[in-house]
């Protein structure tokens, strides 16, 4: 049986880095960001590499939805699936995650924004995607009967193991000791955006110690981050402790 472990996250957040750690357990094949493609498409956005994704990923969200609720593709007992919230458009097929389990990655809006922005040259409250995470996450509760871990990545960061292990039994699955350190590097199943967004963690090992925002928040972000905020401080209070 397939153990579908769906974690939904925003930009600029540590999922890649927590995709690195579930893939680096021997019983857990990864999808990364699997409706990025549809996403591109159906806005239009000019995000970096876009001609280089559109062309190389899936772009038939009804396709990926189904292949969601499916098997791992090499037949590993658990399927970790990175799905960005905000690629998650009206219209996109959501009644799959009542086949899947699933965790919310939150992070603080302004930092979020300021990240996002100093790559991308400016964020709206739809490139954060804060709203959705709420909303998908009252769909997954809605869809499965039951309340799913919310982790916040500043305290993943500040003490790895603990949240860790929390957020597995949450998710009834073991703890792997494998899961809090890694080869450094590109892996083949990075998305094929990871030259304009991978940078840092393709040079980490493991998770590093949580730090302040590294980039200037422009006034003009401050009602983007406002927006954000009601919702991200609905799911902090859901947050796992360790």
């Amino acid at each position: 049986m397939t153990i579908r472990l769906c974690f939904w996250s925003g930009p600029r957040n540590i999922s890649t880095a927590m995709m690195r750690a579930w893939e680096n357990r021997a019983d857990c094949a990864v999808w990364d960001e699997p409706f990025y493609g549809p996403y591109l498409v159906e806005t239009g956005l000019d995000h970096p590499g876009r001609e280089t994704i559109v062309d190389a990923v899936p772009t038939d969200a009804g396709e990926i939805a189904a292949r969601c609720a499916g098997d791992a593709p090499d037949g590993s007992p658990l399927f970790f699936q990175k799905h960005m919230c905000q690629h998650m458009l009206p219209g996109v097929p959501l009644d799959w995650m009542a086949e899947c389990r699933h965790a919310f990655l939150i992070r603080d809006p302004a930092h979020v924004a300021a990240s996002f922005a100093a790559t991308a040259g400016n964020a709206t409250e739809a490139d954060l995607g804060t709203a959705r995470q709420l909303e998908l996450y009252e769909t997954a509760r809605a869809l499965t009967g039951q309340d799913w871990p919310v982790v916040d990545g500043h305290d993943v960061l500040a003490n790895p193991e603990g949240i860790l292990r929390a957020l597995c039994a949450a998710l009834d699955v073991a703890f792997d000791t494998g899961m809090l350190s890694w080869p450094a590097g590109r892996r083949e199943s990075d998305g094929v955006w990871a030259p304009w967004w991978y940078e840092r963690v393709e040079a980490s090992t493991g998770f590093a110690p949580p730090r302040d925002s590294p980039h200037f928040l422009p006034e003009t972000l401050e009602p983007v981050v406002a927006a954000c905020r009601p919702a991200y401080e609905a799911l902090k209070s859901r947050a796992l402790t360790a």
